[in-house]
């Protein structure tokens, strides 16, 4: 019976590991931009059954997104030095069990869409072609990031469907800058494997961008922000907005700062401090929406 513990625990281990709920970055990096688009939408607090529908899709379709990366990168993640005691190439989990887990974190997350409205959930199947999509890009294009930025900008869609049943500007002007967002950090991401990822054929903006891998990232961050101002003229928005936005920019100059050897933990490290950056804009948002009630 121990023995049996042990190895039920042992694999849930490694189920946690695979959907990277140990590692809540990610979580975060797909909560942010949504809470974005649901405070705008609502023009304030969202209902509290959205709010609860769509955090909860947020955590668990960036599980299966993590799932279904692995499996795709499971020739290859033995071969990088950050990702090789996965529990896919270490052999701790099958391929099988990877897909039906996989399977089963889509149809939860199908259950929760249920419970909006019919554009929405047409909506969510163009976010499951995205999210299953994007970790095969990496074997055709240079532009993986740009498919990540589509799929992890699809809830600010959704968020505005499911609240107001309409697409208006300000949904479209999120979804662009959190797009150049996500393209910006994920390539800082990428600058941290690039080395591995030249040796195994692995395509990202970072091994196509070089040494203009900075300048590409800054240029990103600064339209992300000229889009934001934009939403926020749009929004006719307060000072606390503008004091989010301002607090990101700062955070964005810490990042080049970071970045400036290109050193792999610094690049990482800059990469997680995109967090801060989200939430700095969120705590804009909500200052604002707050001070109008």
């Amino acid at each position: 019976m121990e023995f049996i513990r042990r190895l039920d625990s042992d694999r849930l281990h490694a189920y946690l590991q695979l959907t990277r709920l140990d590692k809540p970055i990610g979580v975060y990096l797909l909560l942010w931009p949504t809470l974005w688009a649901l405070w705008v939408a609502a023009e304030g607090f969202p209902p509290l059954h959205l709010l609860v529908i769509f955090v909860a899709g947020v955590v668990v379709m960036r599980a299966a997104g993590c799932v279904i990366n692995d499996y795709a990168d499971r020739h290859f993640d033995g071969h990088v030095k950050r990702t090789q005691q996965r529990p896919l190439p270490a052999g701790r989990v099958s391929e099988r069990e990877a897909l039906t887990l996989f399977a089963g974190l889509v149809a939860i997350a199908f259950v929760l869409v249920l419970f909006t409205n019919t554009t929405t959930v047409l909506l969510s199947f163009g976010g499951v072609a995205l999210a299953a999509s994007y970790p095969f890009m990496k074997r055709y294009t240079h532009y993986p990031q740009v498919v990540l930025g589509a799929a992890f900008s699809w809830g600010i869609l959704m968020a505005f469907t499911a609240t107001t049943g309409e697409l208006p500007r300000h949904a479209w002007l999120i979804y662009i800058a959190n797009l150049l967002w996500t393209v910006a950090y994920d390539t800082l991401y990428a600058m941290v494997d690039r080395d591995d990822d030249l040796k195994i054929g692995i395509k990202s903006t970072a091994v196509l961008l070089g040494d203009a891998d900075r300048l590409a990232v800054g240029v990103l961050q600064g339209l992300t922000l000229v889009t934001l101002i934009l939403l926020g003229n749009q929004l006719d928005a307060g000072l606390a907005y503008y004091a989010g936005l301002a607090a990101a920019a700062g955070l964005f100059g810490w990042q080049q700062w970071q970045i400036r050897q290109r050193d792999r933990d610094a690049c990482f490290s800059a990469f997680l401090n995109n967090h801060w950056v989200g939430s700095a804009i969120f705590a804009g948002l909500f200052m604002d929406t707050l001070f109008r009630i």
